[in-house]
């Protein structure tokens, strides 16, 4: 998955560029004007499909302003999956809203039946997270928003190079968010995107991404503001570190489909084993290869068989950073501010409950996943293989 396995001298070429022209920055400088970052924009917005691009420094981030320029704050509910990372709810409270927890289903995105019950009078977006680097149900999630009148936010931060139908995800909803952080296929160390065809809104999340300059062409820091922002903006050189990454995409998805591939027909011999739903498997960015047992204790069981043999898997039951059943701190309602925000609010504290998603933590105790690598060679695909063989033995 990761594009840092295929770093070379392209990218410290590009890096040695940035530097030689003295310019980090990517709007005016004394020196002149940055020149990377918006063109990682414009070539990232024609790869999706989308009309507009904003690079931001950080997934997080670019989900985060994705909301704002939705207009999200104080008093609004923004419906999200009970399987993501922790920066989906993050940016949620950051904003100044409530996360409302949805269940799961196969495909391990958001369920469109949960959803249904989880909108509320309150409720003003919904986040919809391609995880894993495969599609959410977005046919279903669309006609549900549709009927209440609600954008979506497509968390598409693990599915770069991932397609539905033929178009990528991220142009499905209103906005589409992406993360390039240091274990992401395309990798700037750190970095984000949002893309929208919606001119409006790419007007306004560009404007708060820079404390809300404008950017009209009078030189910045003498234009207007319509409103203030805060700093999330990307640098050069992680401008030119996307440029490089960003022409090895479609190589890295087809490196990565062949490895899936080739694991997943030999898992498939394991007696009882099932596959993640997959809405479309042709448009699959092969990031991950992700299974289920029909009972949690078979699932520790396959865990262990696996691991003994080197080919250890991710047990999403027991994992910390992705499920909603074991986000203690958000149970616990932690936080470092004293007046106990943003779980202590006037109209009522937020509590949430490790038990509230059954469904959600019944699916992810049986579900296992390998992280596909780009440059696995033959002997680690021949490795796991005879993991696998050692399995199917077992079961």
């Amino acid at each position: 998955m990761p594009g840092f396995e295929w770093l070379d001298d392209k990218e410290s070429k590009a890096l040695m560029e940035v530097m030689n022209r003295g310019i980090l920055f990517r709007y005016d400088m004394p020196g002149g004007r940055g020149q990377y970052v918006e063109e990682f924009e414009k070539k990232f917005a024609s790869y999706c499909g989308a009309r507009f691009a904003l690079a931001v420094n950080s997934g997080t981030a670019a989900v985060k302003v994705g909301l704002m320029g939705l207009g999200i704050g104080p008093g609004d509910e923004v419906i999200v999956p009970g399987f993501t990372f922790v920066a989906t709810w993050e940016a949620v409270f950051d904003c100044g809203a409530t996360p409302v927890f949805c269940e799961i289903d196969e495909t391990l995105c958001l369920d469109p039946a949960d959803l249904e019950k989880k909108i509320t009078s309150k409720t003003r977006c919904i986040v919809a997270v391609h995880m894993l680097g495969a599609q959410a149900r977005m046919d279903l999630i669309k006609s549900v928003a549709q009927r209440h009148g609600l954008p979506v936010l497509e968390d598409t931060a693990q599915a770069a190079g991932c397609t539905l139908e033929g178009k990528y995800v991220g142009t499905f909803g209103a906005c589409g968010t992406f993360s390039f952080d240091a274990v992401k296929t395309l990798t700037t160390g750190e970095g984000g995107m949002v893309i929208t065809d919606d001119e409006a809104l790419y007007q306004t999340i560009c404007e708060y991404s820079d404390h809300g300059h404008d950017h009209k062409p009078v030189g910045r820091g003498n234009e207007g503001r319509r409103f203030s922002g805060f700093n999330y903006r990307m640098m050069e050189l992680q401008g030119a570190l996307g440029l490089v990454q960003l022409e090895k995409l479609t190589p890295m998805v087809a490196r990565m489909r062949a490895h899936k591939q080739a694991l997943k027909e030999a898992l498939s011999r394991v007696p009882g084993l099932t596959f993640r739903e997959l809405p479309d498997a042709a448009g699959d960015s092969a990031t991950f290869l992700s299974w289920f047992m029909p009972e949690a204790a078979q699932t520790q069981r396959l865990a262990a068989i696996l691991a003994d043999n080197g080919a250890g898997a991710v047990p999403w039951g027991v994992n910390t950073w992705h499920s909603y059943t074991n986000w203690e701190h958000l149970h616990a309602g932690s936080t470092p501010c004293k007046n106990g925000w943003p779980y202590k609010r006037p109209q009522g504290d937020l509590a949430y409950g490790p038990q509230d998603l059954p469904k959600t933590s019944a699916l992810l105790a049986r579900c296992l996943s390998w992280q596909i690598m780009l440059n696995w060679d033959e002997a680690e695909l021949q490795k796991r293989t005879a993991a696998i063989n050692h399995a199917v033995g077992a079961f």
